[in-house]
């Protein structure tokens, strides 16, 4: 999500290819796919992603995890948020 923040709109495999990311292309793009499914990430439908403005909120430590819509649909069902 910094690195999204700090370049813009980003395929995984551009993330991966970023010194500092100790991860490979399907890792992060596993990851992506979490984040966009709580809200923090959108999927620009070209396997790019952006940042949302809940996950721009959730960097600047304005918005937990636990607050965004989708996360408190999952904790209902019992299930693990990212």
């Amino acid at each position: 999500m910094e690195f999204i923040d700090e370049n813009g709109p980003s395929l995984p495999s551009n993330i991966a290819d970023d010194d500092r990311i100790p991860y490979g292309s399907q890792h992060i793009g596993n990851r992506c796919r979490k984040l966009a499914e709580v809200g923090l990430l959108e999927n620009l439908g070209t396997g790019v992603y952006v940042l949302t403005a809940e996950g721009k909120s959730y960097l600047e430590g304005e918005r937990s995890v636990e607050e965004t819509p989708e996360s408190s649909e999952e904790s209902e069902k019992g299930t693990n948020g990212v």
